[in-house]
């Protein structure tokens, strides 16, 4: 198994090896955060890439907006092409040394980023970073895929054994508006912290 650390991550933004980014925000999260009325809430966006939901809740007026990944490369590509979003909602950081609470998390490719080893981890740490009532939102790889990863696929029954334990279900099914290229391959969630 590759270690999956800062180092891989900043190589793979150094050789242009982004085959996750889609180059635009995701439909599914798009969606979903063009019926979010309150705009106050605190979001956070972890393994975020170059951000292209970050730059979708900014321009949608979501101001409370955080922006994490372990790579500093695509957090200063964002600052530079969004020169208004404020540094100060940007961590530079491993995603399990992030301290904070929030009220939406959004899941874009960073789940399947990780060693599937850390994934009951994944789910520990987001139901810690969750507010009460706070919500883990976004979409899932809903396929295996015939390559090592990253990414990493599963199934949306396996998944279940990590966020059973934390999260109460409002939505947990089959993506109905994914784009083209992943129609049927995604699993959308929407998962609301629960008390343990």
């Amino acid at each position: 198994m590759v270690d999956l650390d800062e180092n891989f991550w900043t190589s793979r933004y150094e050789q242009g090896y982004t085959g996750w980014d889609i180059g635009s925000v995701s439909t599914p999260i798009y969606q979903y955060l063009c019926q979010i009325e309150n705009k106050n809430i605190k979001l956070l966006v972890p393994g975020a890439g170059n951000a292209h939901e970050i730059k979708a809740a900014w321009e949608l007026g979501f101001r409370n907006v955080f922006l994490l990944d372990i790579s500093e490369i695509p957090i200063n590509n964002f600052l530079e092409k969004n020169p208004d979003f404020p540094e100060s909602q940007t961590f530079h950081q491993d995603f399990f040394s992030h301290n904070g609470r929030y009220d939406l998390i959004l899941e874009q490719t960073f789940f399947c980023a990780l060693d599937p080893n850390l994934r009951n981890k994944y789910a520990s740490k987001m139901h810690e970073l969750l507010n009460p009532e706070g919500k883990l939102v976004g979409v899932l790889f809903n396929r295996i895929f015939q390559n090592p990863g990253p990414p990493f696929g599963g199934s949306e029954k396996e998944y279940r054994t990590y966020f059973d334990p934390f999260f109460k279900y409002n939505t947990y099914e089959e993506c109905k508006n994914s784009i083209p290229a992943r129609a049927g391959s995604e699993w959308w969630i929407n998962l609301q912290k629960s008390t343990r």
